[in-house]
């Protein structure tokens, strides 16, 4: 009995501590609901769309507040102007990376995503770098994506206008460009090594956006004491880095450093001209980090994009029927698409646009982190801060997208029919920290959806009226439900 009143006693005395801590600091933070010990804000959080409860706090605390995700504050920041204020105009002070527990437990702060300071400036630079001059060597990007637009296409003429599961298919095109940059080389569409990464990817970012996986990173030592599906996402990700791995071991063995074939010899090449750095960021430990972030990233957002833009097309018969239109006029049916063809084709662009608005595929970023104390709108933000900015807020403001919740090319097209940029447009962030693929992940959206759309028509299973596009999951990021549908040849 004397036991079990001092384990009583030290349990509350612990509350007491964390609610302490807890209200202490929230003098100099933005205004927020009350967190209650140990817990936080995590029982008025909706972990299955976790937007929409940013949105709903929003209402009551305004643009910028701070929530409790267990006992670590987080501040938010909703809306465009504070989006903008933050990533954009303070950009260097927000540009800090937060921590996801289960991504460090695999990358270990390396990479281009997820790193921090020294390291993450000198990889970032040398990957946009990288990125550009395979624009300009023996085969552009561009002509990469042409290439692989074409046998996307031969792939889809196989199912004979059958039913089908575009799911493996469109992943498979947009992998298969970033492996012909980091690998130098492509798979076939049917290779069963290819089918397992795919499996892997694709298993990985459902159970990324499941609930458990939230409340995983907000209380992480459930990933050291308890079963559950985060152990596959740790074994895919052992995997994945074991194939990457692979590759590097046989790039170092025919390695010619006056002829680089792709992104990991470039890193290879700097690696030996930094040998005598004690300091260099450069190391296979970061090579191997670098390219599973390029290739993970690099395939799975892009073919997300894919189905999810196939799906709101089968929804909409009549802006699908424009687009084909548009694509009659100023291809036609004797050539390849390119980006040329981009300017000439206001509508085309327009739906592209349109699809990455909609589906808001990150809706609420990837956090970023303080890294220094900053004063923002009248609140102290303390370094090592976390921040969540709203891109669903930007992305369907209401103002600039009049009725946000409907997909419409309209929203970027002036009165005139001509494409209208906007300034609200930001699905691959912005600032600092933007997504280093962007060029690559628009070139690739651009060119498979128009060359999908020049070859074939797109047949529902269902009546149009009767297609769902509500994500399946809307935690880290939006995943459509499952169909299927027809390529009937053109």
């Amino acid at each position: 009995m004397a036991l079990v009143l001092i384990l009583v006693l030290i349990l509350s005395c612990l509350l007491l501590l964390s609610f302490w801590k807890q209200s202490s600091g929230r003098g100099k933070l933005p205004p927020g609901p009350t967190p209650l010990p140990l817990i936080g804000n995590v029982l008025q959080i909706d972990f299955k769309d976790v937007s929409k409860s940013l949105t709903n706090f929003s209402k009551v605390y305004g643009p910028v507040f701070t929530l409790y995700f267990g006992m670590k504050p987080t501040v938010v920041v909703h809306g465009y102007e504070a989006v903008k204020e933050a990533l954009d105009d303070l950009g260097e002070e927000f540009s800090g990376r937060s921590t996801f527990p289960i991504i460090d437990r695999t990358n270990r702060g390396l990479g281009v995503i997820f790193s921090n300071g020294k390291k993450w400036k000198e990889l970032r630079r040398f990957s946009l770098m990288t990125l550009r001059n395979f624009g300009m060597g023996k085969r552009s990007i561009e002509e990469r994506i042409q290439e692989e637009a074409f046998s996307l296409v031969e792939e889809l003429r196989k199912t004979n206008g059958s039913p089908c599961d575009p799911t493996f298919v469109l992943g498979s095109a947009p992998c298969n460009v970033i492996c012909s940059i980091i690998f130098q080389n492509r798979f076939d569409y049917k290779d069963q090594n290819f089918l397992n990464l795919m499996g892997k990817f694709n298993e990985n970012f459902k159970i990324l956006n499941s609930p458990w996986m939230q409340v995983c990173n907000t209380f992480p030592a459930i990933l050291d004491y308890l079963p559950g599906s985060h152990n596959k996402v740790l074994k895919n990700f052992a995997d994945i880095k074991s194939y990457v791995l692979e590759k590097v071991k046989e790039h170092q063995e025919s390695l010619d450093i006056n002829s680089p074939r792709d992104f990991i010899d470039c890193f290879l090449i700097k690696m030996e001209q930094e040998k005598h750095n004690w300091e260099s960021e450069f190391t296979i430990e970061s090579l191997m980090a670098t390219v599973t972030d390029l290739f993970i990233a690099g395939t799975e957002t892009t073919s997300t994009t894919l189905r999810y833009g196939l799906l709101l097309l089968l929804k909409h018969p009549d802006v699908r029927a424009k687009v084909q239109e548009e694509i009659e006029r100023v291809i036609g049916r004797n050539r390849s698409p390119c980006m040329q063809d981009r300017s000439q084709m206001p509508y085309t662009d327009a739906m592209v646009h349109e699809i990455q608005r909609y589906i808001n595929l990150i809706p609420n970023n990837v956090p970023h982190a303080a890294i220094r104390n900053i004063r923002f709108r009248n609140f102290v933000i303390p370094k090592g801060m976390n921040l969540i900015t709203s891109l669903t807020s930007v992305l369907h403001d209401d103002k600039e997208f009049p009725n946000p919740e409907m997909f419409d090319p309209g929203h970027f097209l002036d009165e005139s029919g001509n494409f209208k940029k906007s300034d609200y447009f930001m699905p691959f962030s912005i600032g600092k920290r933007m997504c280093v693929g962007e060029g690559l992940a628009r070139m690739e959206l651009f060119l498979f959806l128009t060359t999908i759309l020049q070859n074939f028509n797109l047949k529902s299973l269902i009546d149009s009226k009767d297609i769902d596009t509500i994500p399946v999951a809307s935690a880290f990021g939006r995943v459509p439900p499952s169909y299927q549908l027809c390529f009937i040849p053109l």
